[in-house]
């Protein structure tokens, strides 16, 4: 009897085993790999390009800035002067300064110091000197606006800023963003009631900045996109009195920015031409909207062009006199140096316009305890990402229209 009962309970054993076994290849999935899961994603497409593209051109400085890109980047507090509320004071306390007025400050040359002599730009291509007016001139320093401030902490330290605080107003006492972003607006040097066009604003960083200065006589806001140009209504309700949206000061339009030349000519003082481009730190951090993914490929092979597009329509919106400011947000020569020394020979060759490409480098002697700037650069100036200062990458050259 106990050997039926032995024999019996192996049996139901190996039966019970056996419905595991196959309970579990039955609950199996096979992956569907190709489905479920992209093989290259945009942000490592993005980052084989740049390793490939930024090695060759950054050499020894590639891998310190590949790091850094594919750091937390940096944060800076825009204050916004419409608040009434003493936004960042409990971050002064912990080291955290206005970065403008600290490098206003450090930059007052001696008393018996003349002036240097030298403002503008060379160009490597012979064909180009043609096409830009590069007599030396006395170099003048800019003249910022008191009333534009940005804290940072100091360099090293990634203490964050928590999200800005509504007043009684309901208006948000600073602004977050890429500190670096804000010096192609102090490299505009806007002046008491300059008339000025920004002719990519969304999402609206860069705008607010310049409305810190309180100096523009009008400012026009444009962008091609229906949606962004919402997005950026959006952030400057949330920063801008209700009132001075609605001014005659202000006007906010979503018309094709690279036929800005047919809309409105020689008119501005200054223009901001801050363009679409790889956007390098998104395309590395993000797979959401990505310029890298494979269904972008034409759009981001056609970006030059449309980079080039566009600055030119911001040359012919100036006057004669005027200043623009060209920007990207990538460490491309493409869409930099490049875009640059087609457009001032465009002008020249197709539209008639002499430029001067001026020289930024007080900005960057200014604010090199900020930000790590990229060395030798033929035109312009870069802001590269650095583990101590990890701004950036923001692009910035100036030209001034002559004709």
């Amino acid at each position: 009897m106990a050997l039926i009962l032995e024999k019996s309970s192996r049996f139901l054993l190996k039966k019970i085993k056996d419905l595991r076994f196959l309970t579990q290849k039955r609950n199996r999935v096979k992956e569907k790999w190709a489905v479920t899961r992209v093989k290259y994603p945009p942000s490592k497409l993005a980052l084989q390009h740049f390793d490939a593209t930024y090695g060759a051109q950054l050499g020894q400085l590639w891998p310190s800035v590949r790091v850094a890109l594919l750091s937390e980047r940096k944060y800076g507090a825009l204050l916004n002067n419409f608040c009434h509320d003493a936004a960042v004071a409990e971050y002064q306390t912990q080291g955290c300064k206005d970065f403008i007025s600290d490098g206003a400050q450090e930059a007052q040359p001696p008393a018996e110091q003349k002036p240097e002599v030298g403002t503008t730009e060379e160009f490597s291509d012979d064909s180009l000197q043609e096409g830009a007016c590069l007599d030396n001139q006395q170099q003048v320093p800019l003249k910022l606006s008191p009333n534009i401030k940005c804290f940072v902490f100091p360099r090293g330290d990634v203490t964050r800023f928590k999200p800005a605080r509504p007043d009684r107003f309901g208006l948000l006492g600073y602004y977050l963003m890429d500190a670096a972003s804000v010096l192609p607006c102090l490299a505009l040097d806007v002046q008491e009631g300059h008339t000025l066009l920004d002719l990519c604003a969304a999402p609206g960083g860069k705008t607010l900045a310049l409305l810190q200065t309180q100096m523009i006589r009008f400012l026009c806001l444009n962008d091609d996109s229906v949606s962004r140009t919402l997005r950026l209504k959006k952030v400057l309700g949330s920063y801008v009195p209700r009132e001075f949206l609605t001014d005659d000061r202000l006007r906010i339009t979503s018309f094709d920015g690279t036929k800005w030349g047919e809309i409105e000519r020689n008119t501005f003082d200054r223009v901001l031409v801050d363009v679409p481009c790889t956007t390098d730190r998104h395309s590395l951090m993000e797979d959401d909207n990505n310029i890298f993914s494979k269904s972008r490929t034409g759009e981001r092979r056609m970006l030059p062009q449309l980079q080039l597009e566009l600055l030119l329509a911001g040359i012919e919106a100036a006057c004669p006199g005027g200043e623009i400011l060209y920007s990207t947000c990538t460490l491309s020569l493409h869409q930099n140096l490049s875009v640059v020394e087609q457009a001032v020979h465009v002008a020249q060759e197709k539209l008639g316009i002499q430029l001067q490409v001026v020289n930024l480098r007080p900005l960057t002697q200014m604010f090199r305890n900020t930000f790590h700037f990229a060395p030798n650069l033929r035109l312009g100036e870069m802001v590269i990402p650095h583990l101590a200062a990890n701004f950036g990458p923001i692009y910035l050259c100036k030209l001034r229209r002559l004709t």
